[in-house]
């Protein structure tokens, strides 16, 4: 019973820090309880999308796919080609998608590819890969735009002429998709449209799991060498789940910035791939292992410890500025503390396995000496 609850708390420390401090920071914050309802809604409808784009590649065997900054990057772009065309609402957003599409899967196939020469090293692989390509990203944006690439809309250029502004306005689009179905309970606006994509993106990964491609993904994240002695593609299998997971996150990204209503042309996709991580992490996941009730477990706390830790700092030390650097060392933080935590336990079960063996072969050794003993009697 004491190991198992040893277990329990190995298995979930990062859930349960996270919930005490929650627990201590929301009496401390003094904010309203309607307010925190309706920003915890809002911010489970467009960010669950993304972090629901890491779900893949962890389940092919290829930890967390850092390299989601690249599908994010690619709805960017999109997103700036709908606006500088002028295409509003709806429209707009399925534009930015069609856009984005072919060149979130490009990245993606470039990403898996580079990641199945690193095999064992995918996560550090993915994290030096998105920062190589953001960039690249940056001279499409800074330099390319407006030049090379033309840009009609004057209000997106910098006044050099070429080159994004910093920040690009998205009200034209701004929530399109969470007005779609507007639905009010109690004050509390619920973006019903956004929770049915995010629906829908549950029921995908459920089915996907249940095909053969979800299924040889399943066998190449459990045992590669395995899976290719049984006839399974396993390097094309783990491209397929970065293209996928890719292409997600460029969606996820599209959906998240139209909430918002503003783009933040040059690192509202470095933020998407640090909190979406943190995020998963936080919800009781780990490098090897993650599912849909994480995602919306860690998007809430990690959520609802963002939302309250500037009013907490306020009101605790008198500072809200503590609270900010406090939200900047969580969302790194879990991610170091997941990662410990699971080479730990990796460790401690491969050394129990080894034990174990030992123990096996010692008994088998002991009945063998047994045995010659009776048959020279």
């Amino acid at each position: 019973m004491k190991r198992k609850l040893r277990l329990f708390f190995i298995d979930n420390a990062v859930v349960i820090v996270f919930v005490v401090l929650i627990a201590a920071a929301i009496p401390v914050s003094k904010m309203p309880t309607q307010f925190l309802v309706q920003e915890i809604l809002m911010r489970l409808g467009r960010n669950s999308f993304l972090v629901l784009s890491l779900l893949l590649p962890i389940m092919a065997g290829m930890g967390l796919n850092f390299g989601m900054t690249l599908g994010a990057m690619a709805g960017q772009i999109g997103l700036i080609f709908a606006v500088d065309w002028n295409i509003v609402g709806i429209p707009g957003i399925v534009l930015a998608a069609i856009i984005a599409t072919p060149i979130a899967i490009l990245l993606g196939y470039l990403c898996g590819t580079v990641l199945n020469r690193a095999k064992g090293r995918e996560m550090v692989t993915g994290y030096i890969l998105a920062f190589f390509m953001n960039g690249l990203y940056q001279l499409i944006v800074l330099y390319a735009m407006g030049t090379i690439i033309p840009i009609h809309n004057p209000e997106l250029l910098l006044s050099r002429g070429y080159g994004i502004r910093n920040v690009v306005n998205l009200i034209t689009m701004r929530q399109a998709i969470d007005m779609i179905i507007p639905l009010k309970v109690g004050g509390i606006r619920i973006p019903v449209a956004t929770y049915m994509l995010v629906a829908l993106m549950c029921v995908f990964i459920v089915w996907f799991r249940k095909t053969k491609l979800g299924h040889d993904m399943r066998a190449v994240g459990q045992d590669r060498e395995v899976s290719l002695a049984a006839g399974i593609p396993v390097e094309r299998t783990r491209i397929v789940a970065i293209i996928i997971s890719t292409l997600l996150a460029c969606y996820g990204q599209i959906i998240f910035l139209q909430n918002l209503g503003t783009l933040n042309t040059y690192n509202s996709h470095e933020q998407a791939g640090t909190f979406s991580i943190a995020a998963l992490l936080i919800g009781g996941a780990s490098v090897a292992r993650a599912s849909i009730p994480n995602v919306f477990i860690g998007v809430t706390l990690f959520h609802l410890l963002f939302i309250v830790s500037p009013n907490a700092g306020k009101n605790l030390i008198g500072s809200a500025q503590l609270g900010e650097f406090f939200r900047q060392f969580v969302s790194y933080g879990v991610i170091a503390l997941s990662l410990v935590l699971f080479a730990w336990k990796r460790q401690a079960d491969e050394e129990a396995a080894r034990a174990h063996l030992r123990v096996g072969a010692e008994e088998a050794a002991s009945r063998d000496a047994d045995e010659g003993k009776g048959a020279s009697a």
